[in-house]
């Protein structure tokens, strides 16, 4: 065998991998699946992140300044609100006896959402889960809605907030299907609380903001998350996407709310990096019985991610739908493999394209036919868009985990944060083994 040591799974030799490499001009900032000698290929992808929402916690590329995470520059902020247009508010909903952990998280796709359609794509990767409004989706190819995440109880408060919102604000006419998605976030937080309401929404929708990175970790509807073991919640990430051959470059971004996976499956850039802290967690007796707890736990109730994506490339319905079929790619690389109890879905929408829907009729009642000219990204060209899905997924995923905080939730069940100085180690023992 090539490489016998080789972890590819949990059934294989549980020491830890270590591997050497001989190529002369190797340094040991490169993170990948595979080693790349030259390193400025590695800095290609790479600049430096807004600095970090929290002072103990920091995203990924703050972590690992070296890390590679893609060939294509993140935007400036490094999150959803770098597609123009798109807002996003969080929300967090606790109580004081620690048994209240929940939220909810909105993003409008454009201001006038309502009357300026964006088309819309979207892939269940793991049916076990829920998004309302995706059938007017799949069947329209239209999004015009804003979309909530929060909880698995506060899916219904969220769905009347979009309503209600909309009645207030826009029309007391007002019709619409509105886009709530959930993960479920019992472990830390009392469902049968029913503390996300309505107004939760509305007062989130009211305050979207466009000009700044979203808030991430234990925040919004991502507030009582749990992600490979650790704690988990939001994260966002944004990718410049030049199209070879082309003037063109483009913008795509997305916003998970991540809590699915195990401990044990957890890789960072191809590290195994969860597995070795679960090996560590074992000679732990509190630790490790946490560990017992939560995963008994999930083994009942499994989390879930949802991805968002937005983009400002031209692209019609079934060619987003082809892009929401990549958040798995950038799931599979962090260690998401859809459990059977895990609700994996993804949504797509471009807002280069307003579409004109819920206008007014002529008085006469006489409905006149309307061609909508739409220009869009050739097919040939999406293999660059579908790279930048992929990695912006996986650095979000990388993002909800670095900011996350510990916390100690509903009967006492506590989740850690990702130790970030260890998993620092981690990366660069593993970057020392490949020199060999």
């Amino acid at each position: 065998m090539l490489l016998p040591r080789l972890w590819l799974g949990k059934d294989c030799s549980s020491t830890p991998l270590r591997l050497s490499f001989e190529f002369s001009n190797f340094k040991p900032c490169n993170f990948k699946y595979y080693c790349i000698p030259d390193c400025d290929m590695v800095r290609r992808g790479f600049i430096k992140s807004p600095p970090p929402i929290s002072n103990t916690r920091m995203r990924i590329r703050e972590l690992l300044p070296d890390i590679f995470l893609g060939d294509h520059f993140p935007g400036f902020l490094n999150s959803i609100t770098d597609v123009p247009g798109v807002s996003v508010s969080t929300q967090d909903i606790t109580s004081y006896d620690k048994t209240v952990n929940t939220g909810v998280t909105c993003i409008i796709p454009r201001e006038d959402w309502y009357h300026k359609a964006c088309y819309a794509g979207l892939f269940s990767f793991n049916g076990l889960g829920e998004m309302t409004g995706t059938h007017n989706v799949a069947e329209s190819g239209l999004l015009h809605t804003p979309i909530v995440l929060t909880g698995s109880f506060g899916i219904g408060a969220a769905h009347q907030g979009i309503l209600e919102y909309g009645v207030r604000t826009i029309d007391r006419k007002f019709m619409a299907l509105p886009v709530a998605a959930e993960t479920y976030d019992g472990y830390l937080h009392d469902c049968a609380s029913f503390a996300v309401t309505p107004k939760h929404v509305v007062e989130g929708l009211q305050k979207a903001n466009s000009g700044e990175a979203v808030e991430e970790g234990n925040k919004g509807g991502g507030c009582g998350m749990i992600c490979h073991g650790f704690k988990g919640g939001n994260g966002s990430s944004s990718r410049l996407v030049q199209i070879p051959h082309s003037d063109e470059t483009f913008t795509v971004a997305c916003m998970v709310q991540a809590n699915y996976g195990s401990m044990d499956g957890l890789r960072i850039a191809g590290v195994p990096v969860g597995r070795i802290l679960a090996a560590e967690t074992e000679r732990d007796k509190k630790r490790k019985k946490a560990k017992e707890d939560l995963e008994k736990a999930k083994e009942e109730k499994d989390g879930s991610i949802i991805v968002i994506i937005a983009t400002d490339a031209p692209l019609l319905p079934h060619q987003l739908t082809r892009i929401a079929k990549r958040a798995t790619v950038g799931l599979s690389r962090v260690g998401g493999v859809g459990y059977n109890m895990s609700g994996d879905i993804f949504l797509a929408f471009s807002t280069a394209k307003e579409i004109s829907i819920n206008q007014s009729r002529p008085a006469e009642g006489v409905f006149i036919s309307a061609v909508h000219r739409v220009e869009a990204v050739e097919d040939s060209a999406l293999s660059w868009l579908f790279e930048g899905t992929a990695d912006c997924v996986e650095e979000a995923i990388y993002n909800c985990l670095c900011m996350a905080e510990t916390m100690e939730g509903l009967d006492g069940h506590k989740v850690e944060a990702l130790p970030l100085q260890r998993v620092k180690e981690i990366m660069q023992e593993y970057g020392k083994s490949q020199m060999g």
